[in-house]
């Protein structure tokens, strides 16, 4: 009995072991049949080609042209944050990282970035001449004859200009020409070596693009400060403050920006990720309402507006622009019931043609209410400024215009003006 018994157990224990052998082999081929289980990629770093270097010191480090491609992993609910350098080393950041992307525009375009002090004559007890600092602002030199680019009002009124470099240069500058009607103007130095800024497209700009502003903000010591925003708008159009007797000027297709910009950094460089120059900082947003200050809005002149301008000021010192002839004023409710026209009339008034202007030969006369131009109506008085400002002397508009409740049509050849 003992002996059947176990017979059996071993009988048994060999079925089960010819079964888990089975299982196992069919486990082994089910598992070689499945594809080989691989990581989520971590995230990658893309490094364009480099920019063509610009004239400047040889310890500028060059700039990437894009910003970084981020490839996350396949999960849409997370990112895989790339490791953090355990070195305070810039070498061990990989190239193109957003966390040196600013530095290295800094140290790309921060050498051709200047100050313009803005000086001024006066006399002092003896009626002796002494120059006095009238005013600090920046600008930046963009070709190898040291032309450099800056806003009209940094040197507006100058009797000297000196232009201070980050390397700790100096110069005595020449005032090639300035553009009230755009805000611009040209200096020049005379030295060897200058550093020169790269220009951009701003054309392929879109908003959301970082962007990073360069200027003497505040005249700190120490040289130009580095601020870094966003574009948060293209294609605005501003005008500029005034004075008591001349209303400021239109500007248009300018850039603006979010990245901090204070006095001193008018004239001063905006500037892509790639370190190229794509704008001129120029003002800022003043209150929003009276009591509140606005926060984060700035302005830069796009630098395919500004070259151009710079390009007719060094061949001739002076810009030349159409000119209606006439003076107006925007049309508001009380002055449009005032002529006898309802209250939602949209357009500008004349309220001033000489005698012997263009305007006034084309019949033109004080009081006319101007609506339309070119067919386009007038529904903001920046849209006149801007029609003219897109055509050239001698080019003809034609006027919508109101007078005594008939509608007139008036054909009006534009004049010139040129720059002082």
């Amino acid at each position: 009995m003992k002996r059947y018994v176990l017979l059996t157990m071993l009988f048994s224990i060999a079925v089960l072991f010819t079964a888990g052998c089975q299982i196992g082999s069919a486990v082994r081929t089910i598992t070689a049949a499945l594809p080989t289980p691989t990581r989520p990629p971590a995230v990658v770093y893309h490094t364009a080609t480099p920019s063509p270097t610009i004239a400047t010191s040889p310890t500028v480090a060059p700039a990437t042209d894009a910003l970084p491609t981020v490839v996350a992993s396949p999960s849409p609910t997370r990112l895989v944050a790339p490791t953090p350098s355990r070195s305070p080393d810039a070498a061990a950041v990989p190239a193109g990282d957003l966390r040196t992307a600013v530095r290295m525009v800094s140290q790309r375009l921060r050498p051709a970035v200047v100050q313009i002090t803005s000086e001024q004559t006066a006399m002092d007890q003896f009626d002796q001449p002494f120059t006095v600092p009238a005013g600090v602002g920046s600008g930046f030199i963009y070709d190898a004859q040291g032309h450099i680019l800056t806003n009209n009002h940094v040197v507006e009124g100058a009797d000297q200009l000196l232009v201070s470099l980050p390397d700790g240069r100096s110069f005595e500058a020449k005032l090639i020409g300035r553009d009230p009607q755009t805000d611009l103007a040209v200096v020049q130095i005379q030295g060897d070596g200058l550093p020169v800024a790269e220009l951009g497209d701003p054309d392929q700009l879109q908003v959301g693009d970082w962007v990073v502003a360069i200027g003497n903000a505040l005249a700190l010591p120490g040289g130009p400060t580095v601020t870094a925003g966003v574009v948060s708008a293209i294609g605005r159009t501003v005008q500029e403050p005034g004075t008591r007797t001349t209303v400021g000027p239109f500007l248009f297709d300018v850039i603006q920006t979010d990245a901090s910009i204070n006095p001193g950094n008018s004239g001063g460089p905006l500037a892509n990720l790639a370190g190229q120059v794509i704008a001129i900082n120029t003002l800022v947003a003043g209150q929003a309402e009276p009591g509140v200050q606005a926060q984060g809005i700035g302005f830069a002149i796009a630098i395919d507006t500004a070259k151009p301008i710079a390009d007719q000021l060094v061949a001739t010192g002076q810009v030349v622009h159409p000119s209606l002839s006439f003076v107006y004023m925007s049309l508001n409710p009380s002055i449009a019931i005032q002529l006898g026209l309802p209250g939602n009339t949209q357009g500008v008034v004349v309220t001033r043609v000489s005698a012997s202007s263009l305007a006034a030969q084309a019949g033109l006369r004080r009081l006319d209410v101007i609506t339309a131009v070119d067919g386009k109506k007038l529904t903001t008085e920046s849209i006149l400024a801007q029609i003219v400002s897109a055509h050239k002397p001698g080019d003809t508009l034609a006027l919508t215009a109101l007078r005594d409740g008939d509608e007139l049509s008036i054909k009006l050849t534009l004049g010139q003006t040129a720059t002082p």
